[in-house]
């Protein structure tokens, strides 16, 4: 019966590991991405961003004031290789850029 007991508990204890780790790791970041296009429009502000996100067109500049990095894709669906900025820091958005995800 202890033994039973203890192989249950075992089990119990294992599996709050891994649902732990995994909400962990999907965390939403905290902070704001910016995007900048052009003197007419207004910034684009995405507070608390997750998952993927379109570019507007346009988009000229990105400003990564999240505690996450940013993956800048080439594409709508955020696939593919992409180019990362680090928390703090900002980028040029290069004309085929559709989709940042963080």
């Amino acid at each position: 019966m202890l033994m039973r007991a203890t192989a249950v508990l075992v089990s119990l204890v294992a599996a709050a590991s891994v649902l732990g780790l995994t909400g962990a790791a999907q965390a939403a970041s905290s902070g704001q991405v910016v995007v900048f296009s052009h003197e007419f429009t207004p910034l684009v502000v995405h507070q608390d961003p997750e998952g993927c996100k379109t570019l507007p067109a346009g988009a000229h500049e990105l400003s990564n004031l999240t505690d996450k990095p940013v993956r800048i894709y080439s594409n709508p669906f955020c696939q593919g290789d992409a180019m990362v900025v680090q928390p703090g820091y900002g980028t040029h958005v290069y004309p085929a850029a559709g989709s940042f995800s963080v």
